[in-house]
């Protein structure tokens, strides 16, 4: 329950910080998208980490990792980060539109990812990866809250130290470009952090839930301010605050608890979004 806890602050925090970036650029696909790319070097690390010799560099690679959080971690990583380096390359240019990259990547790796797990016979009437789509945040490990932690000093400090430059690029593309920023690299640099979130929070909850942590919180603090550091600010906490009641309400509700933390959040920002409407009907009725 510690570790869950602990798990669920930092997997929030991280995901509200690099979430309000997500919100401001508009890239909400290609979040939901990245999440479910990673699924394939997931696989990969599973099946590979588990003795198949199919391919003998993957064997080697992913056999000498004896832990199996750090395992799945370092191949949903690759995966995520192949998946934003081919979408950044794809749609670099205008060859061609954002949306368009991101929906032949998604499909392709998602499909990738299926048949690798289906190649493995111990994937059959299992469910090991079922923590992967849907989180097992009260299975966390003492190396899954070092990955998180890691993952979370790394992503806060690019973003502390590029915080301008990342700021103008998501605003302001076409001016970072006039500027002669490397407006193109902090772009895939936003990409990459995003795989990084996405992959430090599979364990709290899972693929199929992460856009929400993303999304969410960013958009409920983007209710309450227009700066964009107190947007940070306020999307980190919410983040974090959810995961924390989402966990107690789960353990004594008796029900999933990464649905509950997602419920949690969405509960936020309706009561975050009556309230604002509510403020601006009084304020013109005034």
């Amino acid at each position: 329950m510690q570790h869950a806890l602990i798990a669920a602050a930092l997997v929030g925090t991280i995901s509200g910080v690099v979430g309000a970036f997500v919100v401001v650029r508009g890239m909400s696909f290609f979040g939901d998208a990245l999440a479910h790319t990673v699924l394939p070097g997931v696989a990969v690390a599973y099946v590979y980490g588990g003795g198949m010799t199919g391919i003998p560099i993957l064997a080697g690679l992913f056999g000498a990792i004896t832990d199996e959080s750090l395992r799945l971690f370092v191949g949903g990583l690759l995966a995520g980060v192949i998946a934003a380096l081919l979408i950044g390359w794809l749609t670099r240019g205008g060859r061609l539109k954002e949306d368009t990259a991101i929906g032949i990547i998604f499909v392709a790796m998602f499909a990738l990812g299926i048949a690798i797990i289906s190649s493995d016979p111990r994937a059959y009437g299992q469910d090991d990866l079922t923590h992967i789509l849907f989180g097992s945040i009260l299975g966390i490990t003492r190396t899954d809250l070092y990955i998180m932690l890691g993952s979370g000093i790394l992503v806060c400090g690019v973003i502390a130290l590029l915080y301008k430059e990342l700021v103008l690029v998501s605003f302001d593309q076409a001016l970072a470009t006039a500027m002669r920023l490397p407006a193109e690299a902090m772009r895939l640099l936003l990409l990459i952090l995003m795989a990084v979130t996405i992959v430090a929070s599979l364990r709290t909850v899972g693929l199929a839930l992460m856009l929400a942590m993303l999304i969410t919180p960013a958009a409920t603090a983007q209710l309450m301010t227009n700066r964009m550091h107190h947007m940070i600010l306020i999307s980190a906490v919410l983040g974090a605050l959810s995961g924390v009641i989402g966990i107690y309400l789960s353990w004594h509700l008796e029900i999933v608890t990464g649905p509950v933390i997602v419920l949690t959040i969405t509960t936020f920002f309706i009561l975050t979004l009556m309230t604002v409407r509510l403020r601006h009907a009084l304020s013109a009725s005034a």
